[in-house]
């Protein structure tokens, strides 16, 4: 690899670490607000009333997921990154589906609580678990 191939490759990673540690803090913030504002029952009773079972242990897995992941995230243990990422992606489209896409593509202006911003942070994820996706080619060295 080049010297300016190895400078562009070591940009492209800071630039992936800030909006990995940028969506953490967003995502830690979120399930925090959930739990101090005693958001998790009715969460769940949302979820209950979409139809989904078991809506209270579900709140309190995405809540929980949020305020120790995140961190784990934020703090980039490379092998972590992808599933926890793809495990956001997960839970983040489960929002679009039941929050975010009935209300249309704006989040605010041209609308009022859809799914732009979601989708945001979606692709902020999955670039990132793209990013430190295991490469299953590579034989391990003993």
């Amino acid at each position: 690899m080049s010297r300016s191939a190895a400078a562009s490759a070591g940009r492209a990673d800071v630039a992936l670490a800030v909006l990995r540690i940028l969506v953490a803090t967003l995502a830690f913030v979120h399930g925090l607000v959930r739990v101090l504002g005693d958001g998790v029952a009715p969460f769940g009773d949302f979820l209950d009333g979409a139809g989904l079972p078991y809506g209270l242990a579900i709140a309190w897995f995405v809540t929980l997921f949020e305020l120790v992941a995140a961190p784990l995230l934020l703090l980039g243990f490379r092998r972590l990154i992808t599933p926890l990422s793809l495990v956001f992606a997960s839970i983040y489209g489960c929002g679009i589906v039941l929050v975010h896409w009935p209300a249309g593509w704006f989040v605010v202006g041209a609308g009022r609580n859809g799914m732009e911003y979601s989708v945001l942070l979606i692709a902020c994820l999955l670039a990132n678990a793209w990013r430190w996706w295991p490469d299953f080619t590579q034989r391990r060295k003993r």
